[in-house]
């Protein structure tokens, strides 16, 4: 059976799409190529004329989810969205309830941190951009102490929701997202050391 032009590439984008999503929600250990594979709507055999192995996969989802949390803040940025509607913005119920959708540092850094170099530097590229971004929200725009008030907020965004999400009592849950962004914000308003 012939496919259309770009049939190949189509599929490889939809693979990609949905392990972004399954080991944002399972974890990258947690996730199979079957599972991925399934989620996709094709069979495990499909597999291996997109892919060399489950980690090149792996890091193309991960640089897919970074990509589009990196597009979804400049977006958010144009649409003038100051640093308090960004943290607000990542820690709500909503973020918290949608991890396959949502933040994957929240979702993967200790699986992150077992990785092969390569997607590790990957990941410290796109945090980077990240912390810039969000810098450049911050009174001064984007300067080093910016960036590095910036990292500390990024930080403590992504450690609010990771135990937020621990808890299983939803007024707790909410009671963390309510403090994080408080100390988020306050961090924001320090005055540089």
């Amino acid at each position: 059976m012939r496919f259309e032009k770009g049939h190949k590439l189509s599929t490889r984008r939809h693979i990609v799409d949905m392990a972004s999503k399954c080991v944002r929600r399972d974890g990258i250990s947690a996730t199979g190529i079957a599972g991925i594979m399934g989620a996709a709507g094709l069979t495990k055999g499909a597999f291996s004329p997109h892919f060399e192995s489950k980690d090149v996969l792996v890091r193309e989802a991960l640089a897919k989810a970074l990509g589009d949390q990196q597009h979804c803040l400049e977006e958010d940025q144009l649409r003038g969205l100051d640093l308090e509607g960004a943290v607000r913005r990542y820690l709500n119920r909503a973020h918290l309830e949608a991890p396959a959708d949502g933040c994957p540092s929240a979702a993967l850094l200790p699986e992150i941190a077992r990785q092969p170099l390569s997607t590790r530097q990957d990941y410290e590229q796109a945090l980077r951009s990240y912390v810039a971004t969000l810098a450049a929200l911050l009174p001064g725009g984007d300067s080093a102490d910016n960036r590095r008030r910036a990292r500390a907020i990024f930080g403590l965004m992504v450690g609010t929701l990771q135990l937020a999400r621990a808890v299983p009592d939803t007024a707790e849950a909410q009671q963390i997202l309510d403090g994080g962004v408080a100390a988020a914000l306050q961090l924001a308003q320090a005055p540089t050391s």
